[in-house]
């Protein structure tokens, strides 16, 4: 669990599991409440998104401090809660960068 010792770490794993809850609100929730007609899904997945969607802005903000990431940086990873696979691409693309050398 050293993963979660980093706000970087956190950051990955909030946004792992807020996009995960975007993906089943969208895909299983939504479609049981409009074709199946029960709204029970989009009630449960809705507050549990909500609240990872709340966790990646505060985790976000919190990695954007600690490691003074530029203003287009940071407005990339909190754009990306916004879209269903966006934390996802975010993880990909900005997260794992490899660490500089030291020489």
């Amino acid at each position: 669990m050293n993963w979660l010792k980093t706000s970087i770490g956190r950051l990955r794993v909030v946004g792992f599991w807020e996009g995960v809850s975007f993906l089943v609100l969208l895909g299983i929730a939504m479609p049981l409440k409009y074709w199946a007609g029960e709204p029970l899904a989009v009630r449960v997945v809705g507050m549990a998104h909500g609240i990872l969607f709340l966790a990646y802005v505060w985790c976000a903000v919190q990695a954007a401090v600690e490691h003074d990431w530029p203003w287009k940086r940071t407005a990339l990873v909190l754009l990306a809660s916004l879209l269903p696979a966006g934390p996802f691409v975010v993880d990909a693309k900005l997260l794992r960068e490899p660490a500089p050398v030291s020489r």
